[in-house]
């Protein structure tokens, strides 16, 4: 008789059949600090590579910011030798780094982490990126981003797959689980002993305030899961009809995307401040720095459709009402 998956295993390969996270043939470079979450997504990425058809590697970033950071490397090292599989290193002080940039840890270290990771990405000609993030980081993610006043954006969380990359098998496992199955196959991980420190907001949310909201609803962290997937369901709808909108009404020339101003405002509020965030995107690649107020700011703008008005947007981007239209114009 077969030997039954183990409930992680099986939420696993759930998760990887529902998303298409995998398929034959992928080459995946695996994020490995050597905590529990990503020994165990290692360990069931190795288990059933053979069943999937797929090559992994291992990436792992020392921050230095420990006295016992070197152990850490170790031990995953160790761990890749007895698997054989691949495995790359980089050390990297964070705490310098971040002082230098000006940054804080916690963003300095996720930059090296990812910029790391695309490295060995690169080199191995890899096409995804698996990252061991689970539903109770899930959880942690959406409640920052509440507290932070975040848009419907941020209440999506941490979904299974981004930007046909970056893929995340065990999003839908529970911290206990992944502690559970370390604990059945004796996989011994290292634990991060700043994980108990309430010197991060992201600790506070952990070690604080779920407990507190556990203790109202002990299914938390899996309400919160669902409500991700329903959230991201309807943005996507919104992203959607945003698209059809820029289509069929945008007027675009080098360096400049304009709209009629009548056209711009009659369109429901949502899609008008999505349509001020994807006429950006199309302009300068990215959204970064342009928040809800600046969009509310250009809606005020177009609404009151004053002829030769205009507001400008960081370094790059100028917006003006002229001529009956809405223009938005690359700086020069």
């Amino acid at each position: 008789m077969a030997q039954r998956l183990h409930i992680l295993e099986e939420k696993f390969l759930k998760t990887v059949k529902e998303n298409n996270l995998i398929q034959a043939n992928d080459v995946i470079v695996v994020g490995v600090s050597g905590g529990p979450d990503s020994i165990a997504l290692l360990y069931c990425l190795n288990k059933f590579k053979n069943m999937l058809n797929y090559k992994i590697v291992c990436a792992h970033i020392n921050h230095l910011i420990r006295e016992d950071s070197t152990d850490d490397e170790k031990f995953v090292e160790n761990i890749c030798d007895k698997l054989q599989i691949p495995f790359y290193k980089k050390r990297e002080n964070i705490i310098e780094l971040s002082k230098k940039l000006k940054k804080g840890t916690e963003e300095t270290g996720r930059e090296v982490r990812y910029n790391f990771f695309d490295e060995v990405y690169k080199k191995q000609k890899a096409n995804k990126i698996a990252i061991a993030h689970n539903r109770n980081d899930n959880a942690e993610t959406m409640l920052l981003n509440i507290i932070r006043g975040s848009g419907m954006s941020g209440l999506e969380g941490i979904q299974a797959e981004e930007y046909g990359k970056y893929i995340r098998p065990l999003i839908d496992v529970s911290r206990e689980d992944i502690e559970n199955y370390c604990k059945k196959y004796d996989l011994n991980p290292r634990i991060d002993s700043t994980n108990k420190e309430n010197i991060y907001t992201r600790n506070v949310i952990r070690n604080e305030v779920l407990p507190i909201l556990r203790s109202i609803n002990p299914n938390i962290e899996e309400s919160l899961s669902r409500l991700s997937k329903i959230i991201k369901e309807e943005n996507e709808y919104v992203k959607l009809s945003t698209q059809k909108v820029y289509n069929a009404k945008s007027h675009i020339s080098v360096g400049e995307i304009s709209f009629d101003i009548n056209d711009f405002n009659s369109e429901p509020k949502t899609i008008r401040q999505n349509l001020v965030l994807y006429t950006i995107n199309e302009l300068i690649g990215n959204t970064r720095n342009i928040e809800k107020t600046n969009v509310d700011d250009i809606l005020k703008l177009a609404e009151n459709n004053i002829g030769n008005k205009y507001m400008e947007l960081n370094q790059k981007i100028k917006i003006s009402v002229k001529n009956k239209k809405i223009f938005f114009t690359i700086r020069k």
